[in-house]
């Protein structure tokens, strides 16, 4: 097998380029947990494609800060505001600290989550707790805001057909079971239907409501599933597409999904997972 590639470097600069029309210009954006991994993807590309971005973390500050001013060195518009999502008093005030700054929000990324994972019958109460309430109440507390700043201000036909966007990080494993990650399954499934009720009651208001369904990611919180041949090609067994993702190929599929061109685009998760949701091994058995 060829050596290993590690994760791709940012270079904001290249990114902007992508975007010579910036089709969220003048928007608004909030990614979460945006300080690493998928939702720093996002965050850039949101920034490239023209977009005002909070780029929101709860720890580790000295991150957050590097992406916006790497943001503004490149011409861009960002910030950056602290917050555990799954605490509704942070959620409340990060909101209206970036209604302060920002006037308004039309796009939201629900991006933070994370994994505890545990043999389902070791696991405790405190590691379900923990995913669920981060990977799935975050999202409500952060989506309820949001839906009620879009209700508020309605649309501005000169910023976009919408009168906002929510995109709910999800996973393959929203409808992929998996063993000895029961917490972090369940709390996907729930994103699902909670994207899909949200999306069904805010249609007529035009609030458009959707999921990104990743795959395998290289991110540095799951490098030991990628980061030396044995791995990896363990990894690619999964994914028909015969390569590992990376954050900038999220970042570009919510750029889509943010921006006036998908504005027919409601309820649904787009899998950017190079086929795992396939089920790659009925290819030869099954």
């Amino acid at each position: 097998m060829s050596a290993i590639q590690d994760i791709p470097l940012f270079n904001q600069s290249e990114i902007v380029s992508r975007y010579p029309h910036q089709p969220l210009k003048g928007q608004k954006a909030l990614v979460t947990g945006a300080n690493s991994g998928i939702g720093e993807g996002t965050a850039r590309y949101l920034a490239a494609a023209g977009a005002a971005v909070v780029v929101n973390y709860v720890a580790n500050p000295d991150a957050a800060v590097a992406i916006v001013e790497d943001i503004k060195a490149a011409g861009g518009t960002a910030t950056s505001i602290q917050a555990d999502v799954s605490k509704e008093d942070q959620v409340q005030a990060m909101f209206a600290q970036m209604m302060r700054e920002f006037g308004t929000i039309d796009i939201l990324v629900n991006n933070a989550g994370l994994q505890k994972d545990s043999p389902f019958e070791t696991m405790t109460l405190d590691q379900w707790n923990l995913v669920l309430n981060v990977n799935l109440t975050g999202q409500f507390l952060c989506a309820r805001e949001a839906v009620r700043e879009f209700l508020r201000r309605g649309i501005k036909t000169d910023i976009s057909c919408a009168a906002g966007k929510i995109i709910c990080m999800s996973s393959v494993h929203e409808v992929i079971p998996w063993g000895g990650h029961v917490n972090y399954a369940t709390s996907k499934g729930g994103v699902m239907l909670m994207m899909k009720s949200l999306a069904q009651e805010f249609a007529p208001k035009k609030i458009r409501v959707n999921s990104i369904g990743p795959g395998a990611i290289k991110t540095p919180i799951n490098r030991s599933a990628w980061d030396i041949p044995e791995a990896e090609a363990n990894l690619l067994k999964l994914i028909p597409y015969d390569r590992v993702g990376v954050a900038g190929d999220i970042g570009k599929a919510a750029v889509w999904l943010a921006s006036d061109d998908s504005d027919y685009v409601t309820g649904t998760t787009l899998f950017v997972d190079g086929g795992m949701t396939l089920y790659p091994g009925f290819a030869t058995g099954g």
